[in-house]
């Protein structure tokens, strides 16, 4: 990736024909040696107009350098605007510092286009720059900073932005929600601009450190803007752990539905074990009883035995009753042994079925308790949820409802009380000094005293009914959240009668799911029976295949004897190619004794072209020498502009404490101090 952006650069510095700056030369030949750095620092670097179109192609395609360093680098408008186009298609960079480069309305435009268009920048420092001097292209500024979804820290330290253009940053803000700080120290926000920042914070929920020290802006609003800035903080703060918990119980709720899942294919497996069960000890039952019937019928042929002998042999006629009556007891005794072993088999066999319907049933219930555990436990964390967010928004509504009426009451009761202690102050300097010399100026002075005060009751008698109306529409608004709340407790209940609802269709809905497996299990049996008797008919099929493959070996074997011909004439067929190749052969010899002639009289070519290069090094010597002595012309005149820059910065210094001392010592500084 470095190398790839070394020969780049290099090779654009051919194309406008400019000579390549060590500094970045130095950095990325670090990098290759292994001290990756994905930081390119060019501060304090003079960067002409052609540079910077060169570093602005490198950098368009760049996948390498995330931080770029451009602080004091003295950039033109179309060096500034050639590199940000440059950056505007970069998907790596994500910070970038412009510190201290006098840039105007052309950069503030390209700015602008650049947090449109890139989609990483995090990170943008702007400090000691002129952007806010021309309106129309910290317009499109903060049109960027409106579409930017990716920036998180700006600094706009020292850029000469007034009220008008701090008000089109508010705009901005009121639709920017990445934006977390926000830095404008040392320019002349206002009143005004402080007022729509105020503004723009009670719509964005993203920014949660604002500095505007030096701004002239008074300090109730400074103390808004800071308690605005501490509202959001704790805003995400609390989002972040609601979000935290939700993913916590979230988890919690998964694995109580994967151990029901598995609880319910336990349950699943040990019916089908039941079941697998009962199926063979009906097997053995019916084995049983087959072997019972082939007793019988055993006994039953030594009895048609004896009956015949008996026909035979009427002298035997005793001893053969006495043998069949014998026989039929022990037949009787097989019969009731019989009776009895069936009557177990089928006690048994109730008994078992009972106990897998009770077990059934059990955990039936168990499954039913758990999914009720589970909605109650769903239906609180709900109610828990939408309880903390009705009440932070109606705090919140409240606490800015009465920041601005008290804010505004102090702000009326202040100024009356300055009008009051200036116009005392006035009167009793004109008493004090016309005391010996104009009386009756004095009764004037006392009945004009008199009206005003009579007047200034009366306002203050105003002011005290405009207290008591808005206290009134305090009490109003409290009802008003009150009646709120009861509607949301209601919406709640409707909500969780809902829920129930939905439940018992939901248990309703599985215990037909339940009905239609049992169904589908004795479908499947069903199948299972056709299955056998479509196996006997593939054994038929099969019986039939076996013929056919065995004709159909007896026609392999004539066709590999008709293949083994055809081998032999194919023997004959690559002798005969055997012999061309071995004639091509020698061509093929004879023209390789012609390429060593060739390969000799390229040697000698390649002597001559060594002698070439050894003169074309010589050359290349003396032109190393040259570039050499003007490197260091370079370097002289590099460090005459640094001390250049570094007077105007001292002068700068001094200007700007210059100014503040004037402001300070101005009335308009006196003024904004008392304040």
């Amino acid at each position: 990736m470095m190398e790839d952006f070394k020969k780049t650069y290099l090779r654009l510095c051919k194309e406008y024909c400019i000579e390549p700056l060590d500094c970045i030369l130095n950095q990325l030949n670090e990098t290759c040696d292994g001290n990756l750095k994905k930081r390119l620092d060019l501060s304090t670097q003079s960067l002409s107009v052609d540079t910077c179109a060169v570093l602005g192609k490198v950098l368009m395609n760049d996948i390498v350098f995330t931080e770029i360093m451009l602080c004091d680098c003295m950039l033109n408008e179309e060096g500034a605007r050639h590199l940000l186009c440059g950056l505007s298609t970069n998907t790596v960079i994500q910070t970038l510092d412009l510190k201290g480069n006098n840039l105007r309305a052309a950069a503030a435009e390209a700015l602008g286009k650049l947090l449109r268009q890139n989609k990483s920048l995090k990170r943008l420092i702007l400090e000691w720059n002129a952007i806010g001097m021309w309106e129309e292209g910290f317009g499109i500024f903060c049109e960027g900073v409106k579409a930017s979804k990716h920036l998180k820290h700006l600094d706009l330290r020292n850029n000469q932005i007034n009220h008008q253009g701090v008000g089109e940053l508010a705009l901005a803000l009121r639709h920017n929600c990445t934006l977390e700080e926000l830095d404008l120290r040392w320019n002349n926000v206002g009143l005004i601009g402080g007022r729509a920042l105020l503004n723009a914070l009670q719509q964005n929920k993203s920014l949660v450190r604002l500095e505007l020290a030096g701004n002239n802006i008074p300090s109730d609003i400074l103390k808004a803007i800071e308690q605005a800035v501490d509202h959001t903080l704790e805003c995400k703060t609390t989002k972040r752990e609601n979000r935290i918990r939700s993913k916590v119980l979230s988890n919690e709720i998964q694995c109580l539905k994967t151990e029901k899942n598995k609880q319910y294919l336990n349950m699943m497996g040990v019916i089908d074990q039941q079941k697998d069960e009962l199926c063979r000890t009906n097997r053995t039952s019916s084995v049983q009883v087959g072997h019972l019937q082939e007793a019988l019928n055993e006994r039953s042929s030594i009895v048609n035995s004896l009956r015949a002998k008996v026909q035979m042999s009427e002298a035997a006629l005793t001893l053969s009753e006495q043998k069949t009556n014998n026989l039929k007891e022990l037949l009787e005794r097989a019969r009731l042994e019989n009776f009895e072993l069936k009557e177990k088999h089928t006690k048994e066999l109730k008994n078992e079925q009972e106990g897998s319907s009770n077990r059934e049933t059990k955990l039936t219930k168990e499954l039913n308790t758990t999914n009720l555990k589970t909605m109650e436990l769903k239906n609180k964390v709900d109610e828990l949820e939408r309880r903390g967010k009705s009440q932070q928004d109606q705090i919140c509504h409240l606490k800015q409802e009465l920041t601005n009426v008290t804010a505004d009451m102090k702000r009326k009761v202040a100024q009356t009380e300055e009008r009051l202690e200036a116009e005392k102050k006035r009167y009793k300097q004109a008493l004090d000094d016309t005391d010996a010399v104009r009386q009756k100026e004095m009764n004037h002075m006392k009945h004009n005293l008199d009206e005003t005060q009579r007047s200034l009751q009366e306002r203050i008698h105003k002011l005290e009914d405009v207290k008591l109306q808005l206290e009134e529409d305090l009490s109003r608004a409290k009802a008003a959240a009150i009646t709120d709340r009861a509607q949301a407790e209601e919406e709640q209940i409707k909500i969780r009668n809902h829920a129930r609802l939905e439940e018992q269709q939901r248990l309703v809905h599985l215990e037909e799911k339940l009905h239609h497996l049992n169904q589908s299990r004795d479908e499947i049996q069903n199948r299972c029976t056709a299955q056998t008797q479509t196996i006997t008919e593939l054994q038929g099929k099969n019986n039939k295949y076996t013929f056919e493959n065995e004709s159909l070996k007896r026609r392999i074997e004539e066709l590999n004897q008709e293949l083994s011909g055809k081998d032999q004439e194919k023997v004959a067929e690559v002798n005969n190619v055997r012999v061309e190749l071995q004639e091509q052969i020698g061509h093929l010899q004879a023209e390789r004794a012609a390429r060593e002639g060739l390969k000799e009289k390229i040697s000698a070519l390649e002597r001559q072209l060594k002698v070439q290069s050894c003169n074309h090094r010589e050359t290349l010597l003396d032109k190393d020498g040259e570039i050499s002595c003007l490197l260091e012309k370079i370097r002289l005149k590099d460090n005459e502009i640094i001390r250049m820059k570094e007077d105007e910065a001292q002068r700068a210094s001094f200007l700007h404490n210059a100014i503040i001392s004037y402001v300070q010592g101005s009335p308009l500084g006196t003024q904004c101090t008392k304040k």
